[in-house]
């Protein structure tokens, strides 16, 4: 049966974070009546399940990084017999006899209790702000009207002049043959345990690379990572990538660049075997306990009515929006990874905000996506804000400056551990500006928040040579590079 309508002045369908910022600041600033429709909670995402907090709380951003500090602890333990701390205490040597044996149950019990924690928080916050929250599946049937199918299989119709679609992205796996015996990472993060034997990861993004390190943080059988490009993490500044990839084999982790996987063979429980193509053209076996993809995801677009109203895609699959994040439909909108823009959490933050301020605050904004910081928490992390080298001698004219600068961090030199840190500067010659802010090493993420700031205020190469560093610090280093690395023309048109 279906229930008599409910008037809202907007009906947000998903509760990750673009939607739940929209929804809370569409009610508590501007006082607008609000219904925001998420599914029923879940740790692995489905068609009937979702979760206030959305992918980065549930099964994204927030579990992974929870999981990147317990696979970090290992090194930190070691190391600490460089620093006086008896460590281990079997009388064995090497890393092995420093290192205890993790407990990954343990962990992901703690992990997964913290998750449930910020779902209820999520659900909280949406009705302290005076948002009604509805759990279930929302649909579209017109511009102004939601169907909403509870677990129970009920009904309810909710109406409002404005529909703001949030419902984020979805794993996918490669098609291939036998991908069906491979995991995603929605299932990495709600694995009761690590299988007995070697595991692959498939792919060379932020997912990738990240949970290559948390396996060969945690695990004790050898971690493989196969990708189809020469390096990791296109995009990324060429010289960052490189060191990336460095750290990863340094750090134990087995990779296969130029490989294309073409089969996975099951022949018993936790008993793989992956077939692949290497660089020469050779096709090869690597037998394996575990193969997760982290090949990519796709905008999550298929059940909530979006052909009955004609909101139109892109070639991607994505919801197609204008600068305001408005689809082509009248009082439809949409911010998010659903829309392909820039997917990553905070900004769908600034998108749910600027949409609220656009439908109900008298004033159109655009979300400002210049000098958006990001970070990829390998181990250690990458972390950057910016242009990249090459997209600046791409985009610019006149001289591109590059400042780089590769050393041991002060910790490394007393716990022996063979790593450099690397940190880049590129500037426009010119105007002295400050294009681009790269670092891969530890505390990267926390030192890039804060040029990040820099850089959105138009901060200058001179303003970098005239701040005093704090010293000792790895982040010094961002203000004490003088000497150029290199000078590259530009081969753009744009000017400062």
């Amino acid at each position: 049966m279906t229930s008599s309508e409910e008037h809202f002045d907007l009906v947000t369908i998903g509760a990750g974070s673009g939607g739940v910022r929209a929804s809370r600041f569409a009610a508590s600033l501007y006082g607008v009546k609000v219904a925001c429709v998420e599914l029923p909670f879940g740790f692995i995402a489905s068609e009937n399940v979702g979760g206030a907090g959305g992918t980065c709380v549930i099964r994204g951003c927030v579990p992974k990084k929870l999981l990147v500090y317990g696979a970090a602890f290992g090194e930190e333990i070691a190391d600490a017999r460089g620093f006086g701390w008896a460590v281990g205490g079997g009388g064995g040597e090497g890393d092995e006899a420093a290192t205890p044996t993790h407990d990954w149950s343990s962990l992901m019990k703690l992990k997964s209790k913290e998750i449930q924690r910020l779902n209820t928080t999520y659900g909280n916050i949406l009705r302290s702000a005076g948002v009604t929250f509805v759990e279930g599946r929302g649909a579209i049937l017109d511009p102004q009207t939601v169907e909403v199918t509870a677990p129970d299989g009920s009904k309810r119709l909710l109406r409002a002049k404005n529909v703001l679609i949030a419902t984020g992205g979805v794993a996918t796996k490669i098609p291939i043959e036998g991908a069906e015996h491979a995991i995603i990472s929605d299932d990495a993060l709600a694995l009761e345990s690590l299988p007995d034997g070697p595991i692959a990861v498939l792919g060379a993004g932020y997912i990738a690379t990240e949970f290559a390190g948390i396996f060969r943080g945690t695990h004790r059988h050898a971690v493989h990572l196969l990708f189809r490009g020469d390096k990791v993490l296109r995009g990324f500044d060429e010289e960052c990538r490189q060191q990336v990839q460095e750290n990863l084999v340094r750090r134990g982790i087995v990779t296969h660049p130029n490989c294309k996987p073409t089969r996975i063979e099951k022949l018993g429980e936790g008993q793989l075997v992956l077939h692949y193509v290497n660089a020469e053209g050779a096709e090869l076996q690597l037998p394996v306990a575990m193969v997760l993809m982290a090949t990519g995801r796709k905008p999550r677009v298929e059940g909530i009515g979006l052909e009955a109203v004609g909101v139109e895609l892109d070639a991607a699959g994505a919801i197609k929006v204008d600068e305001f994040s408005r689809t082509n439909v009248p009082g439809i909108w949409a911010v998010g990874d659903v829309t392909n823009r820039i997917n990553l959490t905070p900004v769908a933050l600034m998108e749910g905000m600027a949409f609220a301020k656009s439908a109900f605050g008298g004033e159109l904004t655009k979300p400002d996506y210049r000098d958006v910081a990001s970070a990829v928490f390998c181990q250690p992390p990458l972390a950057t804000v910016g242009y990249t080298e090459e997209q600046a001698i791409k985009e610019f004219s006149g001289n591109i400056d590059v400042y780089v600068s590769r050393f041991r961090p002060m910790k490394y030199t007393i716990s022996g551990r063979d790593e450099k840190t690397l940190m880049k500067l590129v500037v426009h010659a010119e105007s002295d500006k400050v294009l681009g802010c790269h670092m891969v090493g530890p505390d990267a993420p926390e030192i890039m928040q804060g040029l990040a700031v820099a850089l959105k205020c138009g901060a200058r190469k001179a303003q970098f040579d005239s701040t005093v560093g704090i010293h000792p610090s790895a982040a010094e280093e961002f203000v004490t590079m003088r000497t150029r690395t290199r000078t590259l023309p530009g081969t753009g048109t744009s000017k400062l």
